[in-house]
């Protein structure tokens, strides 16, 4: 393999690894708050404030990834 095709893998890896953890977090993150709402719907406004903090917390794993693999790609 030359180097081209070696820093296309690794930017493909770099970006599907680094995107998987937030995905899951994020899908944790949601079940979670769905079942607090469901134990008590009468703290939806705090549940949902805390629920989208900690989705765009662990969206920006998912942004520093992307541009560790636009690094490696471009560089």
């Amino acid at each position: 393999m030359d180097a081209e095709t070696m820093k296309l893998l690794a930017s493909a890896l770099a970006i599907g690894i680094g995107a998987l953890g937030p995905a899951i977090g994020i899908g944790m993150i949601g079940s979670k708050a769905a079942e607090a709402l469901g134990r008590n719907p009468e703290a939806e406004s705090s549940i949902r404030t805390n629920m989208i903090l900690a989705i765009a917390f662990a969206e920006a794993v998912a942004i520093y990834a992307l541009v560790v693999a636009l690094i490696i790609k471009f560089l």
